[in-house]
């Protein structure tokens, strides 16, 4: 296998499904099925999740709420669809450890770097919850922090869309796929992948990035046991 060590990150909008609001069940379920099929076959998997199906930081302002406060709301929201993602995984008979940036000792562990490492080594999911435990990084920051930490090979970013395009494809229908471009190219085309802050530790740790379709019924296993050319990636 090509990557060893794996960080996904998935956005909460994604757990809508064909909701307004909340978690969808069958989306819940998918990725959780998903994501066993590729630690049953040996990859030790680590998982960052967004809560903008719940609620967005950034968008405190429009309601009267200061962004750090926001911003702490919006980690709380991580750890809900962070621990909804964890009874889907178990459910799979899959062990996992729930690890947060804040502090949530009912609920989960303390985020420890080698502790996370070691629940990996045995075969655990590690859920990283809660971004960093610190206002104004969002989740891809958080996503680029941990995985340079605990020392992944790539980072998944799984999305609606089946890698990155010249153009929005769901807005320019003749806007092409890349299968693989640079973190140079990246910033000369000005595409938009992750937050700036998470683009940078990616770039000046070489660590790549791969985008690609989650919502696509197996892509996750093709693209790292049967090793597919699915999505684009990113690298230096």
């Amino acid at each position: 296998m090509k990557y060893k060590r794996i960080l996904l990150k998935l956005s909460g909008e994604a757990l809508l499904g064909e909701k307004s609001f909340g978690i969808d069940s069958l989306r819940l379920q998918q990725y959780a099925t998903e994501i066993q099929r590729v630690a049953k076959a040996g990859i030790e998997v680590a998982l960052v999740i967004g809560g903008g199906n719940i609620f967005r930081g950034m968008s405190a302002d429009e309601i009267g709420i200061d962004r750090v406060q926001g911003d702490y709301m919006g980690m709380l929201a991580t750890m809900i669809n962070a621990m909804a993602l964890q009874s889907a995984l178990e459910n799979e008979n899959l062990y996992t450890r729930l690890m947060s940036g804040m502090k949530m000792e009912a609920c989960a562990e303390p985020y420890i770097r080698r502790r996370a490492v070691r629940h990996l080594e045995k075969g655990r999911i590690v859920i990283f919850g809660a971004g960093t435990g610190n206002p104004y990084f969002t989740t891809d920051s958080a996503a680029a922090l941990r995985a340079i930490e605990i020392e992944a090979d790539v980072v998944l970013k799984g999305t609606r869309v089946d890698g990155i395009y010249t153009a929005d494809p769901e807005k320019d229908s003749s806007a092409i796929r890349y299968t693989d471009i640079s973190f140079g190219e990246v910033f000369e085309k000005g595409l938009h992948i992750m937050d700036m802050t998470a683009f940078t530790l990616c770039q000046e740790n070489n660590l790549p990035i791969i985008v690609f379709d989650m919502n696509k019924p197996g892509n996750l296993y093709k693209l790292l046991i049967e090793e597919n050319e699915i999505g684009t990636i990113v690298h230096s």
